[in-house]
């Protein structure tokens, strides 16, 4: 059993398909006051950041697993967005664009502590305007790193990938495998 220290119904998903038991809670912890404008920088200070908290707030009862994604797209980090028009901004920009999607993960027990850093790249082809317009008003974006769904709305759109789908989901799973 492991504490999964993230409010993520699609980590939780992952961890799901992996038959990896876990329990869920989500630490205090203000990604907000990370200042580096370099994705894979923001990444791994927001998951140690999220990894630190938890083990405050929760101790090491069980093995803690955090993680944190964001998308970078030219040197730009895309977060989560906050609003409807916020998203679609972030949406028009990947429109047919190669974006990365780095995900962070740490995995600490009472005697180890695993720490990885991947990407997954996706070539997109152009978005349709309806098709966009449907998905912004389903809200199915709301809390995913740069509004991206590559499970869902955006999978139709992949004109390419090179890497894991899971750490573009949020949580390299086959990476963390070995140390469970």
């Amino acid at each position: 059993m492991i504490q999964l220290c993230s409010s993520s119904p699609t980590r939780a998903m992952l961890l799901d398909n992996f038959d990896i038991k876990y329990i869920q809670k989500s630490p205090n912890y203000d990604e907000d006051k990370i200042k580096t404008t370099v994705a894979k920088d923001f990444v791994y200070i927001a998951s140690l950041g999220k990894l630190n908290a938890s083990i405050d707030e929760f101790g090491l009862e069980y093995p803690l697993l955090s993680a944190d994604t964001v998308i970078s797209l030219s040197s730009k980090i895309l977060r989560k967005a906050k609003t409807k028009d916020d998203v679609r901004r972030i949406l028009e920009l990947q429109s047919g664009s190669t974006i990365s999607i780095i995900s962070s993960l740490h995995y600490k027990t009472e005697s180890m502590l695993f720490s990885d850093i991947s990407a997954t790249y996706y070539n997109f082809y152009k978005f349709d305007k309806d098709d966009l317009q449907e998905y912004l008003d389903s809200n199915l974006w709301m809390g995913k790193a740069g509004g991206c769904m590559v499970e869902g709305f955006c999978k139709k759109y992949i004109k390419s990938v090179y890497g894991l789908e899971s750490t573009a989901m949020g949580l390299q799973v086959e990476k963390l495998l070995p140390w469970l």
